[in-house]
């Protein structure tokens, strides 16, 4: 439905108008304003999708008609519709910026000058859109490149500090950088939007156990995560499945694990608990200190996703318990 704003002040020359103007496609709304008060006033209420307007008005010009709109609304075509209108001020008036004319002896033409700059106009829009997009998403790679060259440094410094051996330094490290490219595929896949929460658990344990044959799923509710959290719990759920299987239930061919999440929610938030519990692989121990998988765990769910963690070395098994708040939906 195009709104078009009409500056004239001849009550005859804009029935006349408005006449033409019926032929056009679709229902059209058309606002007549006949002074340059009103019609200042009305470009500042509201926007329009084209603009018509006479060249010789009581109490301004067309000129200075089309200044105010080139001001207020530059994207909106402007038409001179006007009886007086020579060459030397038709030449002006398009290297000033505006769009057509239409002598009002040639009313017929007016549907058609209409039509085709609402027309240019669309694709103008699209056009900018798509450059707008385009900007954003070059601007967010950006970004998103300068961070994860940031988190890859950080791991290259933090797993040598725990490394005795450049082969284990070479192992951790490929696998802590291959959780985060596997976290990207599958957000990739997504076209970087949300993505399911089981997709990410079957992605980050797949090295270990692509069949979840060694998983006992509880509840495992649909859960929806948006980029930030998918990456940041690919990384925690790969922490925990390697160190299972070096050290927990996939270590051994009778050890299990039990997994469960699901969304605890009311009218003001919605808190995701997620559980990791090991049974029968080797007695656990606990550790001397806190190493650089464990801190990674904690850095991703309580600085990261503003969540709590909670890491149990029970002698039956290792158990984690981890609550994320969600967005509400």
């Amino acid at each position: 439905m195009p709104k078009i704003l009409l500056l004239e002040d001849s009550a005859v020359d804009a029935e006349l108008i408005e006449a033409q103007l019926e032929s056009l496609e679709g229902t059209v709304t058309l606002t007549r304003v006949a002074t340059r008060a009103a019609y200042e006033a009305a470009l500042a209420r509201e926007s329009f999708d084209i603009i018509l307007s006479d060249f010789s008005l009581p109490d301004f010009d067309g000129m200075a008609a089309l200044d105010v709109a080139l001001s207020t609304a530059p994207d909106a075509p402007f038409i001179f519709v006007s009886g007086v209108l020579g060459e030397e001020a038709a030449i002006a008036a398009f290297r000033k910026g505006a769009t057509d004319y239409v002598l009002k002896q040639r009313l017929v033409r007016l549907p058609a000058a209409v039509t085709r700059a609402l027309n240019e106009a669309r694709e103008r829009a699209t056009r900018k859109r798509i450059e707008q997009q385009k900007d954003l998403l070059v601007r967010e790679l950006s970004h998103r490149v300068k961070n994860n060259l940031a988190v890859v440094l950080s791991l290259i410094r933090r797993t040598g500090r725990n490394c005795a051996t450049v082969a284990e330094f070479e192992a951790k490290l490929v696998a802590r950088v291959r959780a985060m490219a596997d976290a990207h595929e599958l957000l990739f896949e997504g076209n970087w939007d949300e993505t399911e929460l089981l997709n990410v658990f079957r992605r980050a344990v797949r090295p270990y156990n692509a069949d979840l044959s060694r998983f006992d799923f509880g509840r495992h509710d649909l859960v929806s995560l948006d980029p930030k959290a998918a990456l940041s719990i690919g990384m925690v759920i790969n922490e925990l499945v390697t160190n299972a299987a070096k050290y927990g239930a996939l270590a051994n061919d009778q050890g299990r694990i039990a997994i469960e999440w699901f969304i605890q929610e009311d009218a003001a938030s919605a808190v995701l608990h997620f559980t990791w519990s090991e049974n029968g692989g080797p007695a656990v121990a606990l550790p001397d200190g806190e190493g650089f998988g464990t801190q990674l765990i904690k850095t991703n769910i309580e600085y990261e996703l503003e969540g709590q963690v909670r890491l149990d070395y029970n002698a039956e098994g290792f158990a984690a318990e981890i609550r994320i708040p969600l967005p509400v939906a």
